[in-house]
């Protein structure tokens, strides 16, 4: 039977517990707390120091959407933040060298339809901001020349027509609606059509030094059937350096990204290097002699997960570039996963150079934190600017390298600015965003625990427990497992671990083997072998905390997205001590994802061969194949624009094979939403998942039932 479930009938049965007033005063936090969440994404440093610009992101919980505005906030702290901007998708700030202009991108709605964003110019003394773009595909990625009378941005533009009178041509009189797919990669997660072939991300750059009454010259400076991305100028303004993968289908060598460069007045373009991998995140020293980039290697042979690490490389065309942090261990310029990071407004972590140029400034994660770190170029000694139990989310610096302003998310807190003092210990709080509403909100301190694996591995894990937790009690349980596979989970805030502490469940959250933030061999160990090894780590830390003698041992839960959706249902296939489980955005047939997902697996990266030339192993790690050692009562939750783990592949296999077996299932469907459903997906969407995990593991862990999910089958 198809049930259309009522919100509101399933957000009274698990809302009004925690919606009652606890200790201190204070309440626990509840799902739809998320409608009055504060995020702050992009912060940008002026040229003095004086002032942060960012994005403040916010729901308009009645139109059921993400609004956008650029704020500012004096550095020194003591003043509130005061909006600068007066759009709801205004994005992108980026400051004038001269810090009296800022640009930005701005979309608008017309006729009731979005429109592609424009590149605006705001005065600070005062006025309205002025489109100096007008580009009929939209224009994004403002980058400031260095004299300040230029900015350069992306634009899609189509390529020639190449038609021969042989090819198929619509009806007189009727644009053809039909799609020729002729690429292996064509479909996006996120993207609602099929891959655009005919149109690419071009660099283009618009006149700004004096647009006073006059109209602005707008150049296109690149072209052809290859997208440029992450433009930077050289010191002098001559020219600009972007990335690059000026190859057809790339996924068939599995080629990355190079570095190139072009004249800023148009030209020819020339490679300045490669490095058997991916190029991204490309940085000027200030004399321009040289480029910093983050890369990854693909190995020899071609690894499963390849650890990001920061190069250097002379700015002429066929320099050979040197990989600095070849010897540490973690990963350059990434992160730490959770749900909070704000769903718009994008978050850059840059690589910033020394006033001499003698050392970089970057973000490293280590150990499920994230930190900024200064890199000494002759020797690649790193150095710690910041400690902390935390994730640098996103950053940028004063031209001199003497001032960040730092986006900074914990445990508890969602994410403020900090301002660092580079040379200087500490930080320094500007913003309190969500202070008003977490004031009156009792949240829990995670418990960070390591426990050894069965072949001898630490593993790292964090416990969060009830805000009103007895150790004299015993409580249901619920073991979270993270996506990617190579991803991390650690010190950065999630509602949906919180929400679940808030309802009375132990919660842990670890990190197996194949996360990453702990070395390039410890990431890399599960290729050829996922799921596998990583299955046994969870399990050792769910007996783990059951030592504690806090967790019932019978009401043990389990759930997890993405590659955490398919290690859940690995799990409930390899044992039946979980009474409950939830497999968001999951993978159950490893053969048929091969054909589907919208990325390709024709390298070996996680499989040797592919499917049909190595039948067993991929129906070996399958899920779906082992479906008949499954007893636990199962949800699954899938976005039907999801893909990245299309559901004919995943929830809708399980669901159909566990249905036949009589066993307690329910697919929860979302309309519209792609894999990022639990990070940005509509606002109502992200508080209704949140609901039917809470509803499905408190019917089978507590005996609190819900008609919505009635089914017929055994147990029911």
């Amino acid at each position: 039977m198809m049930r259309r479930v009522s919100l509101a009938a399933l957000a009274c049965a698990v809302v009004l517990a925690s919606a009652a007033p606890h200790g201190q005063g204070r309440r626990f936090i509840t799902e739809k707390d998320l409608f009055k969440f504060t995020w702050i994404a992009d912060p940008q440093i002026s040229p003095d120091g004086s002032t942060v610009a960012f994005v403040r992101a916010t729901v308009n919980e009645k139109e059921n959407r993400y609004e956008t505005s650029v704020f500012t906030v004096p550095a020194a702290g003591g003043d509130s933040p005061r909006r600068l901007t007066s759009g709801i998708h205004d994005t992108s700030p980026r400051w004038a060298p001269d810090g009296k202009r800022i640009a930005f991108a701005r979309a608008i709605d017309k006729d009731g339809k979005g429109q592609p964003p424009q590149i605006y110019l705001l005065q600070m003394d005062g006025g309205e901001a002025r489109a100096v773009t007008d580009v009929a595909s939209g224009a994004g990625s403002p980058v400031w020349s260095p004299d300040g009378t230029t900015i350069a941005f992306n634009s899609d533009t189509g390529v020639e027509d190449m038609k021969t009178s042989d090819d198929p041509k619509p009806a007189a009189g009727r644009k053809s609606d039909v799609t020729v797919v002729t690429q292996a990669v064509y479909r996006e997660n996120g993207n609602p059509t099929y891959v655009d072939t005919q149109h690419h991300a071009h660099i283009f750059a618009v006149d700004v030094g004096s647009d006073e009454g006059r109209t602005l010259l707008q150049k296109q400076i690149t072209d052809g059937e290859f997208d440029e991305h992450g433009m930077q100028w050289s010191p002098d303004g001559s020219t600009i350096f972007f990335t690059s993968t000026r190859v057809r289908e790339p996924w068939v060598t599995e080629t990355g990204d190079s570095l190139y460069r072009v004249p800023a007045a148009g030209g020819a373009i020339t490679r300045v290097t490669s490095i058997g991998g991916t190029i991204g995140n490309i940085s000027v020293s200030p004399d321009g002699r040289r480029i910093a980039f983050v890369g990854t290697l693909n190995g020899t042979p071609i690894r499963s997960y390849s650890q990001p690490d920061l190069w250097v490389v002379d700015a002429p065309p066929g320099s050979t570039a040197r990989n600095l942090t070849a010897t540490y261990d973690f990963d350059i310029s990434s992160g730490i996963g959770g749900d909070q990071a704000a769903p718009r407004g994008g978050n850059r972590k840059p690589i910033v150079w020394s006033k001499d140029g003698a050392a970089l400034i970057v973000v490293s994660a280590e150990h499920g934190s994230s930190n900024l770190k200064r890199v000494t170029i002759a020797t690649g000694k790193v150095d710690p600017i910041t400690n902390g139990a935390h994730d640098v989310a996103a950053f940028s610096a004063t031209p001199d390298a003497s001032t960040i302003a730092a986006t900074v998310s914990t445990q508890t807190n969602i994410g403020d600015i900090a301002i660092v003092d580079v040379g200087r210990a500490g930080t320094r709080d500007i913003t309190h965003v969500n202070a008003d509403l977490f004031k009156d909100i009792q949240q829990s301190e995670p418990e960070e625990l390591w426990y050894r694996s069965f072949d001898g591995k630490q593993i790292q894990s964090w416990i969060l427990k009830p805000p009103d937790f007895d150790p004299s009690k015993k409580y249901p349980f619920i073991l979270e497992i993270h996506g990617g596979p190579h991803g991390a989970y650690g010190n950065v805030y999630t509602h949906e671990f919180q929400w679940l502490a808030a309802k009375g469940y132990v919660v842990l959250f670890t990190n197996p083997r194949g996360s990453t933030t702990y070395g390039q061999d410890f990431g890399n160990i599960i290729q050829y072998h996922y799921p596998g090894d990583d299955y046994k780590d969870l399990m050792a830390g769910v007996d783990e905390v059951l030592k504690k003698g806090y967790v019932d041992a019978s009401r043990l839960g389990v759930t997890g997205g993405s590659g955490g959706g398919l290690l859940t249902n690995w799990t409930i296939t390899q044992t039946q001590r979980f009474k409950a489980a939830v497999a968001q955005r999951d993978i159950a047939d490893w053969y048929g994802f091969w054909f589907t997902a919208d990325f390709t697996l024709y390298q070996p990266t996680w499989f040797r061969k592919a499917p049909w030339e190595d039948p067993q192993d991929f129906a070996a790690r399958s899920p779906i194949t082992h479906v008949a050692n499954v007893t636990t009562p199962l949800m699954l939750v899938n976005g039907d624009a999801d893909y990245r783990t299309p559901a004919a592949n995943g929830g809708e296999m399980m669901f159909r094979a566990l249905k036949y077996r009589k066993i307690p299932t329910v697919m929860v469907r979302f309309p519209r939403e792609t894999h990022e459903l639990s990070r940005s997906g509509e606002p109502w969407h992200r508080i209704e998942r949140l609901q039917h995990i809470v509803g499905w593991m408190d019917e089978w862990l507590k005996g609190e039932k819900h008609a919505a999910y009635a089914t017929g089958e055994s147990g029911k």
